[in-house]
């Protein structure tokens, strides 16, 4: 997986899949597309293993950051830190998706 803090007047962090990014997947959508663009830009810092990322997330949400989560490991992780919930996530093309705007 990968994390990316971006530091702003509210820290977002970026958690990904790490084969998810840099793709980009689009489905219909009520006459329109629904489009998940897993930026490189955004996405890509730094890669670490399930129990880390774990441990940033809890450490962000204390900060009162935001979060963009993306792919199912990551989904998965962001769940058992409890930061989200089941109902709180999305999917395209069957990539999970969640963002956490606190």
């Amino acid at each position: 997986m990968f994390v990316n803090i971006i530091k702003s007047y509210r820290d977002i962090v970026a958690v990904c899949d790490k084969e998810l990014l840099g793709k980009k997947f689009e489905e219909p959508f009520k006459g329109g597309i629904k489009q998940l663009y897993v930026k490189e830009n955004f996405y890509k810092g730094e890669e670490s293993n399930r129990n880390n990322v774990k441990e940033i997330i809890k450490k962000m949400a204390k900060e009162d950051a935001t979060f963009n989560i993306v792919g199912k490991d990551s989904v998965a992780v962001a769940l058992e830190a409890g930061i989200i919930s089941k109902e709180g996530i999305n999917q395209i093309k069957k990539i999970p998706f969640a963002l956490v705007l606190s």
